[in-house]
């Protein structure tokens, strides 16, 4: 007896990627013109447009006259959208900003009249364990993954929530490739049984890749090659079907993250690309929150300012973007919008300011205050005339102005020391080596490119004077209060390396706790594992690595970093190193040597190098993990005082 097939019509949408937003919003014109003509003429049952809502908002900006249409097959169930706005990365995204979007993009969806959600994300680049927890919190009870699955069946429970595993992924455009029908049966049959193996009596099939139009006789390929299968009969259908039909399958549990890269390349070299972009997306997201949290506080009259940036900042951080692996014209584009961001709600923070007269962690002044440092200076005007609607300023009004940031009124015992060219940080009987290292990197966008023997270069110091240690890498101002902070401006000129801050701990490092949607989570790690020991010589391997995502916390062993934008972090040995700088020059380099298939089209990508200025933050103490939100509140203080 056949096993039935439950196949969906789909396209991944990359808002941005290889090619710019509106070249490829004019493509985008060009496949859902042709699916919306196909559901009018009943050629095909139903799409499956990506689980966001964007990429149809993009279209309805230049084809408003579809709308009409467009809510029509929405009602009829023949095209399904949302719940998201975008597809965001779960790893470099906060708590706040992920069920932001879910809001927006379950907002607009039920406005479209669709009803029928499930938390789509085929493409991110693994999965956190706190996702499912958050799409539960708005009623959605599936999930669809791929990246990042270890053996696991079709069907499982991830962290409480009935899951589908993409086994072969959702990349499926045999359909839209030129061969013979007799040789799309065979490619299917063989791919149909390898999830067959992870499944039961019914399977899934995406029909799709990413900006693939649907052939025009999709229908009639699929009667063909249902003719030509004796194991499998293919059915046009939606995965909200198939969902139905296994509801009884999800007995298998995951309870943990899914960032095991044996059956899927995880990419995890994307979380170090374009510090810059890691840097601005922190920055804006603190921002944003701090403003959003305001104007609730006062009266909720910038719900719609507020709503018009998290957009800006959610097209950002849709995955390709936030990961650094485009092209340098989207990476512009998205620098743009954080700025537009920053700006809105540096903003509605003045705004606010001057008329409740609160004071906030940094301020704009003309006046030295007691309570707060000089941290900037520059000429302009005060707030309080370029506010003034009554007002605009003149020559006259334009004078020196100072950027101020609260002090600190706690001192620590934290002490700093260069002793025989080394850096440790002391407090009592505590002491951690710490030190500057860099290695080539032979990698793109995508994996950093570890090579065989390198050993690295390791920073020398030469002094350590008013606050600033000198080295050969570069210059360090310290600040010292409740944590010891680092700022680093350096100048590179080094093309294809990777930058680190390492802490050289008493114990080999087993177990670290990170940030990872505003909660703490834990990670086991094998400390003798080297990456350079396990490259790849065989095709489709992406080399395992002790390299982790981290949002603005990581610590191990009593000690705890918060970051400032640095958002990746290695165990080796007895060492826990930051990621500071990834310097590569294309989108996916076919000789990486940590990946032995291209992720993606060789694209130079000067702007990825980072060279010129750069700059690193981070905050160091001895603390655990339980205490991680008052030190997070150090660093990033809460508007609301």
């Amino acid at each position: 007896m056949k096993k039935t097939v439950i196949a969906y019509l789909h396209t991944h949408w990359d808002r941005e990627w290889y090619r710019e937003f509106e070249v490829f919003r004019l493509r985008l014109l060009r496949v859902f013109d042709n699916i919306l003509n196909m559901l009018e003429q009943e050629k095909i049952p139903s799409f499956y447009f990506d689980g966001q809502v964007s990429a149809m908002l993009d279209y309805l900006e230049l084809r408003p006259e579809r709308e009409v249409q467009i809510r029509k097959f929405i009602k009829e169930k023949k095209l399904f959208i949302g719940p998201f706005y975008t597809l965001i990365d779960e790893f470099l995204t906060d708590k706040i900003t992920f069920k932001k979007n879910l809001e927006i993009g379950l907002k607009i969806s039920k406005d479209f009249g669709c009803s029928d959600f499930i938390g789509y994300l085929a493409d991110t680049f693994g999965h956190s364990q706190n996702t499912p927890s958050i799409l539960k919190e708005f009623e959605i009870d599936k999930c669809v993954v791929w990246r990042g699955c270890p053996d696991l069946p079709s069907e499982f429970k991830f962290n409480g929530i009935n899951t589908v595993n993409l086994v072969r992924g959702y990349f499926m455009d045999i359909f839209s490739s030129n061969l013979p029908i007799e040789k799309k049966a065979v490619w299917l049959k063989e791919n149909l049984d390898k999830i067959a193996e992870k499944s039961g009596e019914y399977l899934l099939l995406p029909i799709g890749a990413d900006h693939l139009g649907v052939e025009p006789d999709i229908a009639e390929q699929i009667n063909e090659v249902n003719k030509l299968l004796n194991d499998y009969e293919i059915k046009l259908s939606n995965p909200f079907e198939y969902f139905d039909l296994v509801k009884n399958n999800f007995k298998t549990e995951w309870n943990n993250e899914l960032r095991d890269n044996s059956k899927t390349f995880i990419l995890q070299g994307s979380f170090s690309s374009r510090t810059r972009i890691k840097q601005y997306n922190t920055k804006a997201t603190y921002i944003l929150e701090q403003a959003d949290n305001l104007q609730k506080k006062y009266g909720n009259n910038y719900s719609s300012s507020i709503e018009y940036a998290y957009k800006l900042l959610l097209q950002n951080q849709a995955h390709d973007g936030i990961y650094g692996c485009s092209t340098d014209l989207v990476h512009k584009e998205n620098i743009i919008r954080y700025e537009k961001i920053i700006q809105i709600a540096n903003t509605i923070i003045e705004e606010l300011r001057l008329k409740h007269n609160f004071k906030t962690p940094v301020m704009l002044s003309k006046e030295l205050l007691p309570e707060y440092k000089v941290i900037g200076k520059y000429f302009g005007v005060e707030n309080s005339l370029l506010y003034d609607t009554q007002k605009i300023p003149v020559t006259e009004d334009f004078s020196d102005m100072y950027i101020l940031k609260k002090s600190s009124a706690t001192v620590s015992d934290l002490k700093l020391e260069v002793k025989n060219g080394k850096i440790f940080i002391t407090n009592g009987n505590k002491r951690i080596e710490t030190e500057f290292v860099r290695f080539k990197d032979d990698g793109d966008t995508y994996n950093f490119g570890a090579l065989e023997n390198d050993k690295g270069e390791t920073a020398e110091i030469y002094s350590f004077k008013n606050s600033v240690i000198k080295t050969n890498f570069f210059d360090i101002q310290i600040e010292f209060g409740e944590m010891i902070n680092f700022k680093i401006k350096w100048d590179s000129k080094l093309k294809n390396h990777l930058w680190q801050v390492k802490f050289n701990l008493k114990e080999p490092v087993t177990q670290t706790f990170s940030e990872d949607l505003n909660t703490i989570i834990e990670r086991k790690f094998d400390p003798d594992y080297d990456m350079r020991k396990h490259l790849p010589k065989t095709k489709g391997i992406e080399v395992k690595t002790n390299f982790a995502p981290m949002q603005r916390y990581v610590g191990a062993q009593g000690l705890g970093i918060i970051t400032n934008g640095l958002t990746e972090y290695e165990v080796y040995g007895k060492s826990l190193l930051i990621t500071l700088l990834r310097s590569t020059g294309i989108i996916s380099n076919p000789n990486n040597p940590s990946r032995s298939t291209p992720a993606g089209p060789p694209i130079e990508v000067p702007d990825a190098q980072q060279l010129g200025e750069n700059s690193a933050e981070f905050s160091v103490a001895f603390f655990e993990p339980k205490d991680y939100q008052k030190y997070i509140d150090i660093v990033f203080p809460p508007y609301i005082l």
